[in-house]
């Protein structure tokens, strides 16, 4: 299948790029999501028209996210968990745990956008996490993971 990339796609090209992939990842990824359009000679045509309309809304949303990026790389965050006395979770701390973190600390980020190569996080003390905010912009914010306070309560 050859398309037109709409926006830039990582992995695959930036706007304007005419690309050729397969049936299923164009049909069920790409072209819902408006990311891309079938390269026919009529929407050749559409999109050399409206070019600068794709280019000048991929610099915003770049922008946008580097502008984020730059607060988050202020933040730290301090997360409280249950724990063991070996300093163990019990459980752990996910995407949409960080995501609430972030979010409540003024820095508004997707669950999507968190990346944790190791998986969730089972241990206490500090963790630097990627955020993923753009196919070009990605910032590291540190995470103190200390243990909850069970309230003076013996065992």
């Amino acid at each position: 299948m050859d398309v037109i990339l709409l926006e830039k796609v990582e992995n695959l090209g930036n706007i304007g790029d005419r690309v050729k992939v397969r049936s299923g990842y164009g049909r069920n990824f790409l072209l819902p999501r408006g990311k891309a359009t079938l390269a026919t000679p009529a929407n050749v045509a559409v999109f050399e028209a409206r070019r600068a309309e794709f280019e000048k809304k991929e610099a915003e949303e770049l922008e946008a996210a580097r502008q984020r990026a730059a607060s988050a790389g202020k933040l730290t965050l301090r997360l409280s968990a249950k724990a063991g006395t070996e300093g163990k979770l019990f459980g752990s701390l996910g995407t949409a745990d960080i995501a609430e973190a972030c979010t409540a600390a003024g820095v508004p980020v997707k669950r999507s956008e968190i990346r944790l190569p190791d998986g969730p996080i089972r241990t206490l003390g500090e963790h630097s996490i990627e955020l993923h905010l753009h196919s070009d912009v990605n910032a590291i914010i540190s995470i103190t993971v200390v243990a909850e306070d069970d309230g003076g309560r013996a065992a």
